[in-house]
């Protein structure tokens, strides 16, 4: 797969300090960058201004932002989907990587390997919903709940969420295993923040209800 058929979209919520230095990195690799400001109350939009800026004037959640970039570059000609966290999280010299796993698959997954370095609450839960994965959907991945990961956008109709939070992630990997698609993972390195953020552990709880919900409904 070649750089110039990826589209990066990159989901953001007042990540002002980060969403600049995030998009210099990514065009080293890629040139298509669209930057979904999720309602911020910062100036996230004004910062990404190397790259397309779509903005929600609410916040919806990940999920939502996600869609609306994806759904804008597949109407912009997009072959390829890279999904990136906006706040310097995912390194982005991983693309080509991706790029090249992209070849003989459907979607590619990037997965953090366990350290010292992650976060207790982090390696808990997602050992948990992975665990949780593998028995109600039949799938098994070493990280279910890293944003890094790329897909065609050829198979973005059966990949399609539903989730406007942080279950879009688990969602995805449902669809993957519900509509076979062929997959793999490829190993991230990942930088954490000294303080931490994404998923907590109520939106850990929450995703696991929820997995448990999609199952027996879908």
């Amino acid at each position: 797969m070649k750089p110039k058929d990826a589209w990066v979209i990159i989901p953001g919520y007042n990540e002002e300090q980060n969403i600049a230095k995030v998009i210099e990195k990514t065009l080293k690799f890629c040139r298509n960058i669209v930057v979904v400001d999720d309602g911020s109350s910062d100036n996230t939009s004004e910062n990404a201004a190397k790259a397309i800026a779509l903005k929600h004037i609410v916040n919806l959640g990940k999920g939502a932002a996600l869609k609306t970039g994806v759904e804008y570059a597949i109407r912009q000609g997009a072959q390829i989907i890279i999904a990136l966290d906006a706040d310097g999280q995912h390194d982005p010299a991983m693309i080509p990587e991706f790029l090249k796993a992209l070849d003989n698959c459907d979607i590619v997954f990037g997965y953090r390997k366990m350290s010292g370095r992650m976060p207790l609450v982090m390696r808990l839960g997602n050992w948990t919903i992975n665990t949780m994965t593998e028995i109600l959907f039949g799938i098994k991945l070493k990280d279910t709940q890293s944003g890094y990961r790329a897909f065609k956008t050829r198979a973005y109709r059966k990949l399609r969420w539903d989730a406007t939070d942080y279950f879009v992630e688990t969602e995805m990997v449902a669809n993957v295993g519900k509509k076979k698609l062929k997959y793999k993972q490829i190993p991230i390195a990942t930088i954490y923040a000294d303080k931490y953020k994404g998923t907590t552990v109520i939106d850990g709880i929450k995703i696991v209800l929820n997995m448990i919900w999609w199952r027996i409904t879908k």
